[in-house]
């Protein structure tokens, strides 16, 4: 779950950018994201009390990707600007926030090849 004091908005980045479908139910405060085909993660947006302050957080949603590249090209072409490009142990990865300051981290992690296996 993450809380905002616009959700609106927050739901249009997530559309945007990765492809969320919002579900609402009536009369409820929260908004749903559902991964597109029903696969993949789902996240909760709930409106943030006065106590809450945006992006003060430990969350940090991390997105797969097997070419961040190709994605940060798309991202921008949709008014998202990342950060510069990182480079792990066989991986790239970028960062941003969304409208609340939350960490974005989009990563190619999960796609490298694992030289330990293969030496196994």
């Amino acid at each position: 779950m993450l809380y905002t004091q616009d959700a609106e908005v927050v739901a249009a980045f997530y559309t945007r950018h990765f492809g969320f479908q919002i579900s609402l139910e009536a009369g409820d405060r929260i908004v749903k994201f559902e991964s597109t085909g029903g696969k993949g993660p789902n996240i909760v947006l709930h409106s943030a009390g006065k106590g809450h302050k945006q992006g003060q957080t430990l969350t940090k949603l991390i997105f797969d990707c097997a070419d961040v590249e190709a994605f940060v090209i798309e991202a921008k072409r949709n008014g998202l600007d990342f950060g510069g490009f990182h480079k792990g142990e066989g991986y790239r990865f970028v960062n941003a926030k969304d409208p609340s300051g939350t960490s974005v981290f989009i990563s190619s992690r999960i796609f490298r090849n694992d030289i330990f296996r293969q030496d196994k």
